[in-house]
């Protein structure tokens, strides 16, 4: 039997696109895989579409809207893969998402994450609007602490699971969750990518870029959890000044000249 990879799509209130992510799921040329789908209290008929689906492969759960890292959890607490990876609710993955990562961990035996490029389109998925291809290989910690893109776009990895390990995203962080949740387990493991497509990313509007001061403040306390894991002090001064740049250029795009300047010149609060 090939791999199991289990697919942990949290959903809240995608009722315009839940069944495309679904069916993108049901296209896979990997086929040996569970779906394990989390319905965080939608108030639409997201549930309603999910439960039209009969795949034994799909595993449906449901709890009060509490947000999207608590959902993921439900699905890290059942999952039961041999790797695992993320899709929203809103995205799809292209045919050979799941095949094409697992080829790389077939050919390099000592590998913990594969990544792929991204492919982010108009909301009707019809059109590229723009891409991110990985370009880094190796222990990926100092990359991911430094924000240099090359490593990180989202929550796009796909994962070898450890057994003994018990996988949660920490619920206290609104923004940056994700970057954590890898930043916690890439000491001394390996992360390698293949040039083929595996994520299609629908841009539509709501998404953390819009929520600027969330935004701010999830990358504020982003740098207080990674005091606590004993990084070099030169490794901490590179992530903080490269959130203070995104933060300038992202209020700026949008004409908060205020809000750019008195975060950029903040006093540090350690």
């Amino acid at each position: 039997m090939s791999e199991l990879v289990s697919i942990i799509m949290p959903v809240y209130n995608a009722e315009k696109y839940v069944a495309e992510a679904i069916d993108s799921v049901l296209a896979q040329s990997h086929t040996n895989w569970e779906l394990l789908i989390i319905n965080d209290g939608s108030t639409d008929r997201s549930a309603e579409i999910i439960r039209g689906y009969q795949d034994p492969r799909i595993h449906y759960f449901s709890q009060k809207n509490q947000g999207v890292s608590a959902a993921r959890n439900v699905g890290l607490a059942h999952m039961k893969g041999d790797y695992f990876c993320f899709l929203d609710g809103d995205d799809c993955f292209p045919p050979d998402s799941l095949a094409n990562r697992l080829m790389v961990f077939k050919n390099n035996s000592q590998v913990a994450f594969v990544d792929g490029r991204v492919s982010s389109r108009d909301e009707q998925m019809t059109q590229e609007v723009t891409q991110w291809t990985p370009n880094f290989e190796g222990e990926p910690l100092e990359d991911l602490v430094s924000l240099t893109g090359k490593s990180f776009f989202g929550i796009t990895w796909m994962i070898k699971r450890e057994t003994e390990k018990n996988y949660a995203f920490d619920r206290t962080l609104t923004h940056g969750e994700d970057l954590w949740f890898y930043i916690q387990m890439a000491k001394g493991k390996e992360y390698r990518f293949t040039t083929s497509t595996s994520y299609l990313r629908r841009l539509v509007d709501g998404s953390a870029m819009s929520n600027l001061d969330g935004l701010a403040k999830g990358y504020t306390d982003l740098e207080e959890k990674l005091m606590s894991l004993n990084l070099p002090s030169q490794l901490i001064k590179a992530f903080r000044s490269k959130r203070k740049s995104i933060m300038l250029k992202s209020y700026l795009r949008v004409g908060r000249l205020y809000s750019a300047l008195n975060y950029y010149f903040k006093p540090d609060r350690f």
